[in-house]
């Protein structure tokens, strides 16, 4: 089974847009037959666990006693797989480096972080090329300005693809690896 990793933030609350987002992207991982790779704890990487967990998807967390120190929680109930730890670093390494694709949610620092290691990654072929697939509009909008070929060359920003819907992002991992369109696809 394929593992999708799906990065995003601790902040959003079940009833905000950004947790409805990715209990969707979870949905439709699960759904198109993809394993989900989140932080393991709560926001959207709740929510996607959740979509994946309904669908009948493969749920992996990655979690560490780092966090757990200073935000006292275990994983989020629709962990089925739990792969722990001691560091931060380490967390953010297994998930950038155990997966055969990537998505991005929105999000704050943290996740920010995720994209650049993972960005990186793929750029210098520290890992074999696979998606990097970054979710909604404020993607675009941080990196427009970044997207100068002084610094970044054209080839390396064509690396990201950026995605409206969580559908298309679905969409875009099933042509990747070659799967036939499943009910991700209908949202196109």
């Amino acid at each position: 089974m394929k593992v999708i990793s799906v990065f995003g933030s601790a902040r959003p609350h079940p009833t905000s847009a950004a947790y409805q987002l990715a209990r969707e992207i979870g949905r439709l991982l699960a759904e198109a037959g993809f394993a989900v790779a989140t932080g393991g704890y709560m926001g959207t990487m709740e929510g996607v666990s959740e979509g994946a967990h309904l669908a009948g998807g493969h749920v992996i967390g990655v979690t560490s006693a780092q966090i757990e120190s200073f935000r006292p929680i275990g994983p989020n109930p629709y962990v089925r797989q739990e792969v722990r730890y001691t560091t931060l670093r380490d967390r953010l390494l297994h998930l950038v480096l155990h997966n055969d694709g990537m998505i991005v949610l929105p999000g704050g620092i943290g996740t920010l972080a995720e994209l650049a290691m993972a960005w990186n990654a793929v750029q210098t072929s520290e890992i074999s090329p696979r998606p990097l697939i970054l979710l909604g509009p404020a993607w675009r909008t941080l990196l427009h300005d970044f997207n100068d070929p002084t610094y970044v060359a054209p080839a390396d920003f064509a690396l990201l693809h950026f995605a409206e819907t969580a559908a298309e992002a679905v969409h875009a991992l099933q042509q990747w690896h070659h799967l036939p369109p499943s009910t991700a696809d209908a949202g196109l």
